[in-house]
């Protein structure tokens, strides 16, 4: 099914006529929803046995991506959503958003859009790199990582790698330290969506609400009641669930079999921080399965409420009347997460929640490395990791009228490709905005076409990634990919093996090396700290 092509072309002619802050022009609200680590196959939408019937439904009103990247970890994907270029990495968590950097909030705003950013942010919690200070009007939500969901105030605990630290809550300049009984972070967030969509619609200001929750991140917390619902529903372990999804994928069509296949799980090779070794489900004793299982029903409760909170969300659209003209982009910011603390703290993780019912406030729990492969069905590994399934996210788009109802895309796209694609939408300059500052300039490209239905613009340069000692690229159906742990080149050809299993690495040194060249210009450019053989 293709969209109409008219309405791109119309659109763009209007807004040049009429100028970039024009009142004539009806440009489009946009709402962009970023959960924090959910996997690929999570969605019903994408193969999923979780319960998600309202982001379900916008994948039925719009479209599936296939093929969408973000950057494998949460700093380095929402450094690249706000300023559409790659993170800068030399200078840490310090340096990803810096003054000649342009953002999302900063170029919406300028052409009249009112601008909110709700739940996680993870890019500075003092000024000047404060969602306030970089083009939000309105902030409200946890400035760094992810906190304790049903109170905020709890320190994280000290086997855990931020050794106590508190994570800041804000409105704005305010820290909130006080949260009334029955809080829930994943609620609050949705809430306070709610508000804005309102208090927006009485301005007459079309809005750019960035709602990023921080479920299902660990720590894994979630209400009673949503846990019950999956009680016994993983009792056959992770491996089953991944051959479920996968079944599930190929009858929904995210999945093609003959190019797909589901991959088995990677053995542990070397010392890298996040290369896990995933045990036979039937070589757990009674007791570890039974934790197993209470993890992975949090974390389902935990999307579960989440999809709630999308449900009256996307009522607020429309008893506002701004569902049709809001444009809804949903995405993840990186794989299933396998995270568990460092070898030498596991004693003291396992006992701070040996007498702690999984979820529960008091308890400080991990999904763990099986769930957080299994999430990522049909790819390999995980979050942190450069392979499909530590930066391949689920995306969804829906604009009634716009944008095809129930179509599913296998064309390419990166979270770069968000700034020149809300850009061309406000009908704004990219260099008016920057106000004389010599900018970085945009990576990505426009995804207007493929929303209505066209071909995407080519890309001039290849698609490079770096973290944690892990490398890739993707030149059109290529990729090259360097493991962490096993520290060399492998090459895969994603037209006949989007799983990543045979690597031709071997048969083909020239376009390993040309490809390999173009990652090393890639990196001095960003600033990757070690552009050797890690």
């Amino acid at each position: 099914m293709r969209a109409p092509q008219s309405w791109r072309s119309g659109l763009l002619a209007a807004l040049a006529l009429a100028g970039a802050v024009s009142a004539q022009v009806e440009r489009p609200n946009i709402l962009l929803i970023i959960p924090d680590d959910l996997g690929y196959s999570d969605l019903g939408s994408y193969g999923g046995e979780i319960r998600t019937p309202h982001l379900d439904r916008l994948a039925q009103e719009g479209t599936r991506f296939t093929q969408f990247y973000n950057n494998a970890v949460c700093v380095t994907t929402r450094a690249s959503v706000y300023t559409g270029a790659s993170p800068r990495q030399r200078a840490g968590l310090d340096g990803m958003l810096r003054p000649n950097m342009v953002t999302l909030g900063e170029a919406l705003k300028a052409a009249g859009y009112e601008t909110s950013l709700i739940g996680k942010w993870h890019l500075g919690s003092e000024a000047p790199q404060r969602p306030i200070d970089r083009g939000f009007d309105d902030y409200y939500g946890v400035l760094s990582g992810a906190c304790n969901f049903f109170d905020p105030t709890i320190p994280d605990p000290q086997f855990y790698g931020s050794n106590g630290a508190n994570r800041p809550f804000a409105h704005n300049e305010t820290l909130i330290t006080e949260f009334p009984e029955g809080f829930y972070t994943t609620d609050a967030f949705s809430t306070h969506a709610v508000e804005r969509i309102r208090n927006a619609t009485k301005t007459g200001q079309p809005f750019f609400i960035n709602l990023c929750y921080t479920a299902p991140h660990f720590p894994l917390h979630a209400p009673r009641e949503d846990i019950a619902r999956y009680r016994g529903k993983y009792r056959d372990g992770y491996r089953k669930l991944r051959e479920r999804r996968f079944q599930r994928q190929i009858e929904l069509g995210i999945i093609d079999p003959a190019v797909t296949k589901l991959s088995t799980a990677d053995e542990k090779t070397g010392p890298f921080r996040y290369d896990y070794e995933i045990p036979r489900w039937e070589d757990l004793d009674e007791e570890t399965r039974e934790r197993e299982e209470r993890r992975m029903e949090v974390y389902a409760a935990m999307v579960d409420r989440m999809d709630q909170g999308i449900g009256r969300v996307l009522a607020a659209l429309e008893e506002t009347g701004q569902a049709e003209n809001t444009l809804i982009i949903f995405i993840s910011d990186n794989g299933g997460c396998a995270s568990l603390p460092e070898a030498g703290k596991m004693d003291e993780y396992l006992a701070f929640n040996r007498d702690i019912p999984t979820g529960d406030k008091d308890g400080y729990e991990f999904v763990g490395p099986a769930w957080g492969w299994a999430q990522n069905a049909p790819f390999r590994r995980y979050k942190g990791w450069n392979y499909e399934g530590g930066f391949c996210t689920p995306m969804i788009v829906r604009w009634p009228g716009k944008v095809a109802a129930g179509r599913i895309t296998a064309e390419v796209g990166h979270v770069v490709d968000f700034m020149p694609t809300f850009l061309e939408l406000g009908g704004i300059d990219y260099q008016t905005v920057a106000q004389g500052r010599d900018v970085v300039p945009l990576e990505g490209r426009s995804l207007l076409p493929v929303f209505a239905g066209e071909q995407a613009t080519p890309r001039t340069e290849m698609m490079c990634w770096a973290l944690m000692g892990s490398r890739a690229v993707r030149d059109g159906q290529w990729k090259l990919v360097w493991g962490a742990s096993d520290r060399r080149w492998e090459l895969y050809d994603l037209a006949t093996d989007r799983s990543e299993m045979v690597d031709l690495a071997g048969a083909d040194p020239a376009r390993v090396a040309a490809m390999a060249i173009e990652w090393t210009r890639w990196a001095e450019m960003s600033e990757v700290a070690d552009r050797g053989d890690y």
